[in-house]
């Protein structure tokens, strides 16, 4: 935890250490109190006194009361405002980490446990430092100073004031010991209960599809309950400490009035004023002593569960980024739009078996090369490869003639445009989607946008909206089909004029007819770029200038169409498949 309170800037640690100074003050305040009450019970026992003087000591504890209240005040301001800005930077910092993990690293965490530890296990600690850090501060200096107050009062009064405060910390003490271990269980279930809110959401039209919603609801009930109960049992126990608690501040008061009164009984008439004085000025100081404690065991009980959160985000922070950002943020050389990977093998980091097996080849600026193979065979994951979503286990992979290792990633992703296998959209409108993100240029035009959209063939539907380049779309393009959500992700990769296009089998949720005109439309428009893609269609890449056949992540051919019908028996075995040896020839 104190790694992140590291984070603190200079003028965030001068408002810790003014709000030390107002929480000192503050508890001077307060227990100056009971000498003004005190000072005003010796007045009104004592015959001749002046009013005047009680009156004063009473207005004396009012401005007391009354700068304690402003100073209160004034320290809940600065320290909420201190969590907050905690809060934010932190939530920001796991959120920016988040974005530069690689593929790798983030498989590492749920996605549900991610969206927890950037907002649930944040917002624990902002608790912690927002109550804490006025507990943490009022209880020690209020609990020395309150003693120093009765010390010297009655040795008796004392040690019952000692024997309250050893039964009330050993209660806290035993109730830690079942509650704390209770507090990790309940992160992980709040991510688990999180992951299955999110699984059934994502996946709402198949579970309707199935009948599958009592199924679900039981998966979700089965942590709900377990949830519940744990915290149940946390509720349960710690409520027994207020009840506890209470007892022990009524049974301390009453047992100090009790021997006062005995005290004063046998006193001498002269010292029953001052006894009953003393009495009075303990009994407050005491519950002050207490109420010191209480608030000790308070933030004893909240530490735990903020350090099991602070655990977490730390996971997310200190975790080591595989991809490293290159050096090359600028064009170094005449090569424009190649590619060229130099034997190249690849397995995930966890994974013992190679997935790519010395895979070779280049594409020119201008050519279209495909990738194809059966389902397993490496062709993603290979064209993934080229904007370092992972990086090659052994081999290299050149754009323009530079390994990809050697780029900015900013400055590489300036070069590509990536049209993912599950088009991707976001909350917005169709024109947000189309010019999402930066690619070192202006923002795109309005004319710009509508080229794009043309030439991905969805002007068709786009322009039968009711708002059209305005129409709203929901997360994820949860209100518009398939084959259209693949078209404005198309579009998206075409408004950025990259030099070369990564299409990751972006295709398949369209018809033949699409296709044809899609591809038609995307070849005349991007005549000099690259063009990089994977599809299980023959019709799609049988006019590619390359096409690299996959099995089993080895590249058991290369060549035009017609030359891999010759020489390539899984390519043939393919295109079989899919047509006709008479729709084959006329091809």
């Amino acid at each position: 935890m104190f790694k992140l309170f590291k984070k603190f800037e200079k003028k965030e640690w001068l408002i810790i250490l003014f709000v030390l100074l107002l929480t000192i003050f503050q508890v001077f305040l307060e227990l100056k109190m009971p000498d003004y009450m005190s000072e005003i019970t010796s007045l009104v026992e004592t015959s001749g006194s002046s009013m005047s003087d009680i009156i004063r000591n009473g207005l004396y504890m009012l401005v007391c009361a009354l700068g304690s209240l402003i100073t209160s005040v004034i320290i809940g301001f600065a320290v909420s405002r201190i969590a907050s800005n905690f809060s934010y930077k932190t939530r920001k910092e796991v959120f920016t980490k988040v974005e530069e993990l690689g593929m790798a690293e983030v498989k590492d965490f749920s996605t549900s446990s991610l969206i927890t530890r950037t907002t649930n296990d944040i917002t624990q600690i902002e608790m912690l430092i927002g109550l804490g850090m006025q507990l943490i501060f009022r209880a020690p200096v209020m609990a020395i100073w309150a003693i120093t107050k009765i010390l010297n009062k009655s040795a008796e009064w004392s040690t019952y004031t000692a024997i309250g405060i050893v039964i009330l910390m050993s209660v806290v003490s035993i109730l830690m010991v079942f509650v704390i271990p209770k507090f990790k269980k309940i992160q992980k279930l709040t991510d688990e209960l999180n992951n299955k809110a999110r699984e059934n959401l994502t996946g709402i039209r198949v579970v309707r599809a199935f009948n599958a919603e009592k199924y679900q609801e039981k998966r979700f009930k089965r942590v709900n309950d377990d949830l519940t109960k744990i915290q149940l049992f946390n509720q349960r126990t710690l409520a027994i400490l207020m009840p506890i608690i209470s007892l022990v501040m009524y049974v301390l008061t009453l047992t100090i009035y009790y021997t006062g009164a005995s005290f004063i009984s046998d006193a001498a008439l002269s010292s029953k004023l001052t006894i009953f004085s003393n009495m009075i000025v303990f009994s407050s100081y005491s519950m002050q002593v207490i109420m010191s404690f209480l608030m000790l065991a308070v933030i004893f009980m909240i530490i735990p569960r903020a350090q099991v959160s602070a655990t977490r985000i730390n996971e997310v922070l200190e975790k080591d980024i595989s991809i490293k950002d290159g050096h090359i943020s600028r064009k170094i050389n005449d090569e424009v739009g190649t590619v060229e990977f130099r034997h190249v093998s690849f397995k995930y980091p966890d994974a013992e078996e190679y997935l790519l097996k010395n895979i070779s080849f280049k594409v020119n600026k201008g050519e279209t090369i495909a990738f194809i193979g059966s389902t397993g065979s490496g062709k993603s994951t290979l064209i993934n490869l080229v904007p370092r979503f992972y990086d090659a286990t052994e081999g290299e992979i050149l754009v323009n003639g530079v390994d990809v290792r050697e780029y900015k990633q900013k400055h590489l992703h300036d070069i590509l445009g990536y049209v993912p296998q599950k088009a991707v959209l976001f909350s917005g409108t169709v024109a947000s989607n189309v010019k999402y993100g930066d690619n070192g240029k202006k923002e795109l035009t309005d004319d710009e946008i509508k080229e794009a959209i043309k030439i991905a063939n969805a002007e068709d539907f786009v322009l039968k909206m009711e708002n059209k380049y305005n129409e709203h779309i929901a997360q994820s393009g949860q209100n518009i089909s398939g084959g259209q959500k693949q078209r404005l992700a198309i579009a998206r990769a075409i408004a950025r004029n990259p030099e070369i296009y990564i299409f990751d089998d972006s295709f398949s949720a369209l018809d033949y007819k699409t296709d044809l005109e899609l591809r038609k439309a995307i070849k005349a428009h991007t005549k000099d770029a690259t063009l990089m893609i994977v599809a299980q269609r023959i019709g799609t890449i049988m006019n590619a200038d390359k096409i690299v056949v996959l099995d089993k992540g080895k590249c058991v051919g290369i060549g035009t169409h017609k030359e891999l019908l010759k020489t390539c028996d899984v390519y043939k075995e393919i295109a079989l498949s899919q047509l006709s040896e008479e729709e084959l020839k006329n091809a």
